[in-house]
């Protein structure tokens, strides 16, 4: 690896420079098409799934393998871990042999912080029970190319303060302008650590994050209106009832009679009649498949900064750029 090892665990683990590259490289990825550079030739990416995946895990196998990168792939039960060894001494092991690991474990974010501790290789969280940072960086690479700008977009979140909900809260207050207007079940917010941090960041910014647990005076002409699934991967609710508290909060196509410029944004897996109409998710507004085809766009530019740093934007292509430490 030619530039120090870059972790990916939060959004939180990206400074302002960071975060505008990966989505301007993303962007670019998208509008130059193949060939791609090859700028992971000769690496090696471990592909390391605990939970079921379809768009997160093409993306970084095939965003590894367009870049030029050979990839290993591991199933729950596959490592050492499932007879007891620790997060660290696999970290450490598995360091030794790639040198990147994109791992989904729907656990406690400080499991891959643990991964990661002794490591040599650049650990990417794919989602953790907190976070879910590579889909906020393919929601912002998507609102750029739509919208041509990210600073000043209005947002409007629908449904479970869930992992998503707090990466898209660290990721879009850090963009002057922008507002964020979450609307979560009572009990179904926000993480209170997300919000004060989200909340702080758009005091610095000047950007707005407000969360409400009711759908009473909506926000007009928003940009975007935004949900995701309800029954969040890898987990399950303990309210019986859990539907009932959650029917207000579905995106329908009375929602844009405020907000009829609006595109619709969703991170599938969807399911129609339940956080989304049929009707919206497969209409004219909704961006939501073009969205997730920016998942392959932004891991190949998260897997590049991690194992490269900064590329030059300048170079072709088809060309292998030069690094930028």
């Amino acid at each position: 690896m030619t530039a120090p090892v870059r972790h990916l665990i939060s959004i939180s683990d990206l400074d302002d420079d960071d975060l505008r590259h990966i989505v301007a490289r993303g962007a670019r990825f998208a509008d130059s098409g193949r060939p791609y550079p090859q700028t992971l030739d000769g690496d090696v990416v471990g592909i390391y799934f605990k939970r079921s995946s379809t768009r997160t895990r093409t993306s970084f196998s095939s965003g590894s393998l367009r870049l030029g990168a050979r990839i290993v792939t591991y199933q729950n039960g596959d490592l050492q871990l499932a007879t007891g060894e620790s997060l660290e001494d696999t970290g450490d092991i598995l360091g030794r042999m790639l040198d990147v690991l994109v791992a989904r474990t729907a656990e406690p974010t400080a499991d891959l912080r643990a991964l990661a501790a002794r490591s040599r290789m650049a650990v990417v969280n794919a989602m953790s029970a907190e976070e879910h940072p590579t889909q906020a960086l393919t929601d912002l690479t998507a609102l750029q190319r739509h919208f041509g700008r990210i600073e000043g977009l209005r947002v409007l979140y629908l449904g479970e303060g869930n992992n998503t909900a707090s990466a898209l809260a660290l990721a879009l207050t850090r963009f002057p302008g922008t507002e964020l207007h979450l609307r979560t079940p009572r009990g179904y917010g926000l993480e209170a650590d997300y919000l004060a941090q989200a909340a702080k960041q758009a005091e610095a910014y000047g950007s707005t994050v407000t969360e409400r647990h009711d759908m009473d005076e909506l926000p007009a002409d928003v940009d975007v209106i935004y949900t995701t699934r309800w029954q969040t991967t890898g987990t399950t609710k303990p309210d019986p009832d859990w539907r009932d508290v959650f029917a207000p909060f579905q995106a329908r196509a009375e929602l844009w009679e405020t907000s009829p410029g609006a595109v619709f944004m969703h991170d599938l897996p969807a399911h129609r009649g339940e956080e989304v109409t049929a009707e919206v998710l497969d209409g004219p507004t909704s961006i939501a498949f073009w969205q997730a085809e920016h998942k392959l766009y932004s891991a190949m530019a998260v897997l590049e900064w991690c194992a490269r740093g900064r590329i030059t934007e300048t170079a072709a292509p088809d060309e292998t750029p030069e690094t930028q430490a």
